[in-house]
């Protein structure tokens, strides 16, 4: 399998790890070796027609609406479908990852993952995650942050 590599993580330490694919996050995170609030999952937000944005907030987080609208300073927003978040980054759901996306689009990260330690990421390669560190992510990638989840109810 051909691993992916991203100029953006030439300068931090990384690592990939290999995981069989789960259907769901806790079982990923398990994959992983890691915990599901460590897991950072990297959603595509339809800002505007043809405008994107990608959101990372932990797994057992999910995002405010609210405060994301505030941060970005617009009236709507909504999940991309997964078509039109492959289109617009040319990964796969389940695989997105702030690294090397089409179309150049800003990244907010949740300010909860600010000081969390090693993290996970999608790498664009089902199977395969990237570990590194939360604020080495967030340089990285180019990532603003931003309070933009809330606890996930159950």
């Amino acid at each position: 399998m051909d691993l992916p590599t991203f100029e953006a993580l030439d300068t931090v330490p990384h690592r990939l790890v290999e995981y069989e694919p789960a259907p769901d996050i806790v079982g990923a995170a398990e994959r992983r070796g890691t915990t599901v609030d460590r897991i950072l999952k990297t959603m595509v937000v339809r800002v505007e027609e043809g405008r994107y944005a990608l959101v990372l907030v932990p797994g057992d987080r999910v995002i405010d609406w609210k405060a994301l609208r505030a941060h970005l300073g617009v009236r709507r927003l909504s999940l991309a479908d997964a078509e039109e978040a492959y289109a617009a980054t040319g990964y796969r759901r389940g695989t997105i990852t702030p690294f090397g996306a089409t179309g150049g689009w800003p990244v907010v990260v949740d300010a909860s993952a600010r000081g969390m330690g090693e993290v996970s990421v999608g790498s664009g390669t089902p199977g395969v995650a990237i570990h590194l560190d939360a604020d080495d992510l967030i340089t990285a990638a180019g990532a603003e942050t931003a309070a933009v989840s809330k606890p996930a109810s159950r």
